[in-house]
């Protein structure tokens, strides 16, 4: 059974730090680039980071460059995204997700990833 647990969520300030988590379950964690996508109040779901099945390729929204990172750590079967300098159009729910691909160029695009996890609630105040 596949499962992928995100956590770390809450209410913060302005300028404060978060950092997510996502644990996963039922498929070959190292065999999958994974990405972290949010949805805010009556909008689309949009991309945020991604990081190969390795670790050694990553890449991010402008809106996020600078000031959220990725990674992961293979033998937690663990994703992360730190997220520093929040402001309140980060607020969201943020969803882990994972693509099967094992080259060094993850996807930003919601099509290619196979599994989701049910969502964590960020909502950063002014």
């Amino acid at each position: 059974q596949v499962q992928l647990v995100e956590s770390g969520g809450g209410t913060v300030q302005a300028g404060d730090s978060l950092r997510l988590s996502c644990v996963v379950s039922g498929f070959t964690f190292s065999s999958y680039a994974m990405g972290w996508f949010r949805q805010a109040p009556g909008k689309e779901r949009e991309f945020v980071a991604a990081i190969s099945w390795s670790g050694g390729g990553t890449r991010y929204d402008y809106s996020v460059q600078g000031r959220f990172t990725i990674t992961r750590d293979n033998a937690k079967k663990t994703v992360y995204l730190q997220m520093n300098n929040l402001k309140p159009e980060d607020t969201a729910v943020y969803y882990c997700a994972a693509d099967y691909r094992l080259n060094q160029r993850p996807s930003a695009a919601q099509g290619d990833f196979e599994y989701w996890g049910q969502g964590t609630q960020v909502t950063v105040s002014s």
